[in-house]
């Protein structure tokens, strides 16, 4: 069972905020204009849960990798950026 938290509320100005957390424990907010659109986006948002992890996961992957390289390498140091 997966767990979302959503919360829309009127913001200002005709737009609505929606404040998401899902399953995963990524947070997101953003206005809309229109209760229908923040349902939607809520909607769509949710769905998308499992494959942001999952970028996420790789683009972390990608990042461990990269720092090993780069201490392989000797490009890192405690006075010098890699060139990540």
């Amino acid at each position: 069972m997966n767990k979302y938290n959503i919360t829309i509320e009127y913001s200002h100005s005709g737009f609505y905020k929606v404040s998401l957390t899902d399953h995963h424990g990524a947070r997101n907010v953003v206005y809309e204009p229109s209760v229908a659109k923040a349902l939607n986006y809520a909607k769509t948002w949710c769905e998308d849960a499992d494959e942001r992890k999952h970028a996420k996961d790789v683009m972390n992957k990608a990042i461990m990798e990269s720092i090993a390289l780069d201490k392989i390498a000797g490009i890192t140091t405690s006075t010098r950026d890699s060139l990540d």
